[in-house]
């Protein structure tokens, strides 16, 4: 084990994204990375388990995906910032994401920050 991590496992909602982490998850990491051409959004919008397939992703992955589960994908291994790139082609925002990794509305998401009326 990485020696940096010592002990990560004892703070709650850490997912350390690490090279074994990044290696167990690869091709997923790059189905979401890919997701920045425009073919690649097309393909998957227009058919979800051919591209997923395609890609190499696993049965419990591509559930992960169809379920559009955040925290479930980051848990498993994702990146967050290739998860952002899909959260653009389902058509969530990143505030829309980080509230249902919390389990709550957008609304009352929104009311917890600084500024709730910015969107």
């Amino acid at each position: 084990m990485n020696p940096q991590l010592e002990g990560i496992e004892t703070i709650t909602g850490t997912y350390a994204f690490d090279l074994r982490v990044s290696n167990r998850t690869l091709a997923l990491n790059r189905f979401f990375w890919h997701m920045i051409r425009a073919e690649n959004r097309e393909t998957y919008l227009s058919d979800p388990v051919t591209a997923m397939t395609a890609a190499g992703l696993s049965a419990e992955e591509q559930a992960l995906v169809q379920a559009q589960d955040w925290l479930g994908l980051v848990r498993h291994g994702v990146n967050f910032f290739v998860l952002e790139k899909f959260a653009r082609v389902v058509r969530k925002t990143n505030l829309e994401v980080y509230a249902i990794m919390r389990g709550e509305s957008f609304d009352d998401f929104m009311a917890t920050r600084r500024v709730p009326t910015m969107r």
